[in-house]
């Protein structure tokens, strides 16, 4: 059932409780009203009771025969009362207790009748009369006391029944909310899921029965859309292979065809000229042969390192003590380049587990790609502190060279790929990026053209009592 038809069939339920409890209340209410007329009938009823027992009173005290004539009259005001208002009574009391009032009053009126035609006093005729009145006084005082008693009988039982109704309501709605949006928050939870897996790289699917709501509408979909997500992933990591291999093959094919051109050229000037060199022309054009050869294998070792990078051997390390080699390894670099080294090494470090003369050499890497960025000189700045939440350590290569521009800076990290022209084989930073990844770390760049370039590596500090890469 769809959440849409659960919400509405919750609320018509919730509706239909709160109706019947509205009709059981106006039954209720209208029933007190009746009641409430009937007692203050009964009230006036009892008034002009009240006033006949008096002039009865009158009668057997002063033998005043026009209290009998009173007393008929008030009886036949009362009777002409009870007419007009005998639906309201019959409603209260009920027809049957409508009836014995009737006839209470009846024979009343009948025995005062009999007084009047009676010839001197009969003690018999008088304890009837007495007796006759006395009962129509009785009864009219138990029935309006019992109906004051219903109507606060009925009160108290429709202020239960709203009690317990209005509660019972109460509970119904938070159960069908609470069940309602638990399931509402259960499929948010796997969409949730799903979608952060997704921003992951994880194109997994939401398993177990799909709830038939908009809900599973939507599982559903996305369910389809990670599974198209991960088919084109599939057909993009494809195509980035064919991509790369490309780029390669480019970079290869361009990196060593400068070099055999040299030594294609050499060859054949010596071959040429053979008769006219001299042998220091000769050992010259050697020379120059064993000097692209070396360049050539200077190429193939970048390549390999690049391709097949070597083992780390992990040690624990204080990562200061590595930027310090690294600066004193280039000491005399920098100093013939004209460029001022600066240092800000945070203390207290924690410790990182890395393979210290890899990670020197992507620091040589950068601090040379930094004097080259810096052919009249500048400064270099060297500096380490804590990553986010102290799970890592960086170390930032800060130099005021003329930057990289925005165009080139997604590219940098790729094979092949160099701002020097001919002078670079754009291996060293792809190489740099992949001994940082191999750590566990990361490297990130960040550069402004004419004010100089960032470098930004970030390594894992190593926990010593579990024994592992904290960030890793």
């Amino acid at each position: 059932m769809k959440i849409e038809n659960k919400i509405i069939l919750s609320n018509v339920f919730n509706i239909g409780l709160i109706l019947l409890i509205g009709f059981f209340a106006m039954q209720n209410l209208n029933l007190i009203l009746t009641k409430l007329r009937f007692v203050e009938i009964a009230d006036d009823l009892n008034a002009s009771f009240l006033e006949m027992r008096l002039s009865e009173k009158n009668y057997f005290l002063y033998q005043d025969e026009s209290a009998l004539l009173d007393i008929k009259e008030k009886i036949d005001a009362t009777e002409r009362s009870i007419g007009q208002v005998s639906a309201d009574i019959s409603r209260a009391i009920g027809e049957t207790n409508l009836d014995l009032l009737k006839s209470y009053l009846r024979q009343y009126a009948e025995v005062v009748d009999e007084v009047k035609t009676s010839v001197g006093h009969s003690v018999r005729i008088d304890a009837k009369l007495r007796t006759r009145g006395r009962g129509l006084r009785e009864f009219s005082n138990t029935i309006t006391r019992l109906e004051r008693k219903g109507v606060n009988d009925i009160i108290t039982r429709s202020k239960n029944v709203l009690f317990y109704s209005f509660w019972a309501i109460l509970a119904s709605a938070v159960i069908v909310s609470h069940f309602i949006s638990q399931r509402i928050l259960r499929s948010l939870r796997e969409i949730q899921r799903l979608a952060k897996s997704i921003s992951q790289g994880n194109f997994h699917k939401i398993e177990g029965s799909v709830p038939d709501d908009e809900f599973g509408t939507v599982i559903a979909a996305v369910n389809a859309m990670s599974e198209e997500l991960g088919n084109r992933e599939d057909e993009l990591i494809q195509s980035k292979k064919l991509a790369s291999l490309g780029i390669l093959t480019a970079g290869v094919a361009h990196e060593l065809t400068n070099p055999l051109n040299n030594i294609s050229m050499i060859a054949q000037n010596y071959m040429e000229f053979y008769d006219v060199l001299n042998e220091t022309n000769r050992l010259e054009l050697m020379k120059q042969i064993s000097g692209e050869t070396e360049r050539i294998e200077e190429i193939v070792k970048n390549l390999l390192d690049f391709s097949k990078p070597k083992e780390s051997k992990l040690e624990e390390r204080n990562i200061n003590e590595t930027v310090r080699k690294s600066l004193e390894l280039m000491q005399n670099t920098l100093d013939i380049s004209n460029v001022e080294v600066r240092t800000e090494l945070g203390e207290g470090l924690a410790h990182v587990y890395i393979d210290d003369h890899q990670i020197q050499q992507v620091l040589v890497n950068l601090i040379v790609n930094a004097v080259h960025a810096m052919e009249r000189g500048g400064v270099l700045k060297l500096a380490t502190r804590p990553g986010e939440e102290e799970r890592t350590v960086k170390v930032d290569v800060i130099d005021t060279g003329k930057g990289i521009p925005p165009e080139f800076l997604p590219h940098v990290f790729d094979p092949f790929f160099s701002t020097k022209g001919v002078g670079g084989t754009g291996l060293g930073l792809s190489v740099s990026y992949g001994i940082v990844k191999n750590h566990g770390g990361n490297i990130k760049v960040d550069s402004m053209v004419g004010a100089g370039t960032t470098f930004t590596i970030e390594l894992p500090v190593y926990n010593k009592s579990a024994g592992l890469i904290e960030g890793g």
